[in-house]
């Protein structure tokens, strides 16, 4: 059974930061595509940021130099900093792992950017 734990939510004020953690098996964190997606009230899925299990990484233009994504190789954790918050950022955030067909999901995590 794959999990995927993740943890570092909250509320923060807007410009601030946060950084999101999953943590999930070696032979997953291994040879999984890792990243994250989020979900606003009423809004679509999409697709915050991935890292291959190569390191090659991608991220949505709507973070793209205020988001960052990297592997933590002692801890078979993937990170996920998140500076400059804006409140469009409020969402709850979901880590996953890839490689096929296959996709495992971690259980959400609120991240909420208000004043």
């Amino acid at each position: 059974q794959v999990q995927l734990v993740e943890s570092g939510g909250g509320l923060v004020q807007p410009g601030g930061s946060l950084r999101l953690s999953c943590a999930t098996s070696g032979s997953i964190f291994s040879s999984y595509e890792m990243g994250w997606y989020r979900q606003a009230p009423g809004k679509q899925r999409e697709l915050v940021a991935y890292i291959s299990s190569g390191g090659w990484i991608n991220s949505a233009d709507s973070v793209k130099g205020r988001f960052a994504i990297s592997r933590g190789n002692a801890k078979n954790t993937v990170y996920l900093q998140m500076n400059s918050l804006k409140p469009e950022d409020t969402a709850v955030y979901y880590c996953y792992a890839r490689r096929s067909c296959n996709t495992y999901w971690g259980q959400g995590t609120q991240v909420t950017v208000s004043s």
